[in-house]
């Protein structure tokens, strides 16, 4: 029995439909804004300052492993409902929201850690949604944009390992434009403008992120910005990064001669 807290986006959708295939028995704790799972019979919508009912539930499916999998809205602290001991733990998530939203996330898992719960990568039921290493597509990466990748994951290791920032578009080893609060499409449509011919996109973990939550996910929509910022390449990590729609997705990269690489 595996539980999972469920967000927003189509990452949890891909998570459910692998886990059915495999027939491998699940609950959910459904962490989306809209009650997004409410059509499955083992969802439970649930405040997520009711930290007491979470971890009773959890223990009452005789569950020891959890994941998380989608974006989780970051709550209104003023607005949360809470039980006893989510009025004990709400200051370390108070605190935590001041440094990021993976800050939020880390915390979560050492609460449930002290509760005798364990927090597993998200893809460890879904190894076929990451990228094994090498080059992906027909075009492959000059010696220069070697050097221009290098120069990015350099860049981005130095970044803080609980912010929101996971991707940024290098040209010619030279800073483009770094992802903000916004996310990876808002980035690549704000430089559609841009003419150079030599950008790459990185989106990949720090160097110290926290494996268990937030991994960063590309798919075909993301394949389709690229297309219409001139991106000529786009750079993951190996095992790591989620690449969602990966056939689709690297169909049109060969189409459209934008090469996709696992580092």
């Amino acid at each position: 029995m595996i539980g999972l807290f469920l967000g927003e986006k189509k990452l949890p959708l891909e998570i459910l439909k692998s886990l059915k295939k495999k027939k491998i028995k699940y609950f959910i704790i459904d962490l989306s804004k809209n009650n997004k799972f409410k059509k499955d019979k083992n969802s439970y919508f649930i405040n997520i300052g009711k930290f007491g009912k979470i971890i009773e539930l959890i223990k009452s499916k005789k569950c020891k492993k959890v994941l998380f999998a989608g974006n989780i809205v970051k709550p209104r602290m003023s607005k949360l409902k809470l039980d006893l001991k989510g009025i004990y733990y709400i200051p370390r998530i108070i605190r935590a929201s001041k440094l990021g939203d993976a800050a939020i996330l880390k915390e979560l898992i050492n609460i449930l850690s002290e509760n005798k719960i364990k927090v597993i990568k998200l893809n460890s039921y879904n190894p076929e949604l990451t990228l094994s290493k090498g080059c992906h597509t027909k075009l492959k990466p000059s010696m220069t944009d070697k050097l221009t990748i290098k120069k990015g994951i350099q860049i981005l290791n130095k970044t803080n390992s609980l912010n929101h920032i996971q991707a940024l578009v290098i040209n010619n080893q030279k800073i483009i434009s770094i992802e903000k609060r916004k996310g990876t499409k808002d980035m690549l449509k704000s430089i559609r403008n841009n003419n150079l011919k030599n950008k790459l996109l990185l989106k990949m973990p720090k160097s110290k992120q926290d494996l268990r939550v937030d991994l960063p996910t590309i798919g075909l929509e993301t394949l389709k910005d690229c297309k219409k910022a001139n991106i000529k390449g786009i750079v993951v990590r190996s095992g790591q990064n989620i690449f969602l729609d990966k056939q689709e997705g690297l169909k049109f990269a060969n189409r459209n001669n934008i090469f996709v690489i696992a580092k």
